[in-house]
């Protein structure tokens, strides 16, 4: 850095010593002259002492320049270091939320022997598999696709596949097709065909058979204390044929009891314009047991079937266990139109050497509910049946279970002269 101090001084040190030293250039000089060179010599030291406070004036600034370039790199390399955090955040969730992260499988395979023994008939038996796979997509936090495909033909309470016909290749059908909103707080809204999210007392299929997926839009909402549920289901795609919509809605409340005990219960009204109709799947005189015109083959009631469920949870002896029950009533049919059923269940079969085992007794007179979507198995299906089922199962591990189901039906109520029916299921089951 300049400094102007020193040359100052040895300036005026060399004029003061050319002055003393040259005595006849001062005895040549006049007064006059003398008091020149003197004036001249202040405006000079006053010059440089001018120059001198720039100097420092210049050092300082150039001092505080250089902390603000020393704090500028600092911060420039702070910056750096976050920019390059921040970089690498983001590509890490955009790795999380790679295309492959918001896909997912979910299915089951079952293999299934079942024999059947039906009064006069002749005893016969069958192998029968069922196959479901669901590719789901999360296509906002809010949205959810599902598509999904099963084996069976196009019954609408069953996607078992028989095996046999030469090997012949199987029937493999649209299941699910459907979307899931989110979007308001404890509520799903569904349009498609879906999974049916009614609550079923027991899991016990007295009204709808597990196999069943409505097909219009829905909604559902909990608070994990009360929850609603209520949806729209097409039963005839052409409304020229009459009332081609049917509802579904329920209302229930769930209850702690102490500590290990839990109370599910509410109440249902299902409603299905039918009166009047023909046959909505299978021939022409398929009404599944209820009540028809032989003349017009149409149905003679509608199905306004009011609902009562009850299921208690709690533990005995170390393992899970269930009471339940469920009454139904249809409030148009003249007679025959009550079911209801009860049952228990004890144990889990979820891990390796769990086991499960229970019962049930249902009675399900010819008009109680709509016999289309009924239980497929009990009593050969559709209603106009009462008797037991009696269930068991075992699991080898996680997600692969052996199962064992028993029917002791009397079929044909109305008729005054039920025939016995038995049915014996034995499943090997795997989910994934």
């Amino acid at each position: 850095m300049l400094t102007l101090k020193k040359p100052r001084n040895r300036i005026v040190t060399v004029l003061c010593t050319l002055l003393l030293l040259s005595p006849v250039a001062v005895q040549a000089a006049s007064d006059e002259e003398l008091s020149e060179m003197r004036a001249l010599l202040m405006a000079l030291s006053e010059r440089l002492d001018t120059l001198e406070a720039e100097n420092r004036a210049l050092a300082a600034a150039n001092a505080e320049l250089k902390k603000d370039n020393e704090e500028t790199a600092v911060s420039v390399a702070t910056v750096s270091e976050k920019t390059e955090a921040v970089a690498a955040e983001v590509k890490e969730q955009a790795a999380k939320s790679s295309w492959t992260d918001t896909l997912r499988w979910s299915g089951d395979f079952r293999y299934r022997y079942e024999t059947f023994d039906i009064e006069n008939r002749p005893d016969r038996n069958r192998n029968r598999i069922r196959a479901r796979a669901a590719l789901i997509a999360d296509v906002t936090p809010n949205v959810e696709i599902g598509l999904g495909l099963a084996s069976g033909g196009d019954d609408p309470v069953s996607s078992n596949q028989t095996l046999g016909g030469g090997g012949s290749t199987k029937d493999l059908r649209i299941d699910l097709a459907y979307f899931d909103w989110d979007g308001l707080k404890d509520t799903n809204v569904y349009g498609g065909k879906f999974k049916n999210y009614i609550h079923r007392s027991g899991k016990n299929a007295l009204l709808w058979d597990g196999d069943w997926r409505p097909e219009g839009t829905g909604i559902k909402w909990s608070n994990g204390k009360f929850f609603a549920n209520g949806l729209g289901t097409w039963i005839e795609s052409d409304t020229n044929r009459g009332e081609s919509f049917a509802y579904l809605t329920q209302l229930g409340v769930k209850l702690p009891i102490g500590d290990s005990m839990k109370l599910t219960t509410g109440i249902g009204y299902h409603k299905f314009d039918t009166a009047g109709n023909g046959s909505y799947f299978g021939d022409d005189d398929d009404f599944f047991g209820n009540s028809f015109d032989p003349v017009t083959n149409t149905y003679i009631y509608d199905y306004e079937e009011l609902e009562f469920f009850a299921d208690l949870d709690f533990e005995l002896f170390g393992h899970p266990a269930q009471v339940f029950g469920n009454y139904v009533q249809n409030q148009d049919a003249d007679e025959h139109d009550t079911a209801y059923a009860f049952g228990f269940k004890y144990g889990s079969a979820k891990n390796k050497g769990e086991w499960q085992f229970g019962y049930v007794y249902q009675k399900l007179e010819a008009d109680a509910v709509f016999g289309l979507l009924t239980d497929s198995d009990f009593g050969g299906g559709g209603t106009d049946s009462k008797g037991s089922i009696i269930k068991g199962s075992y699991a080898f591990v996680k997600n692969v279970n052996a199962n064992l189901t028993y029917f002791i039906n009397d079929v044909g109520l109305k008729s005054g002269d039920p025939i016995d029916f038995k049915r014996l299921q034995l499943d090997l089951s795997f989910k994934y």
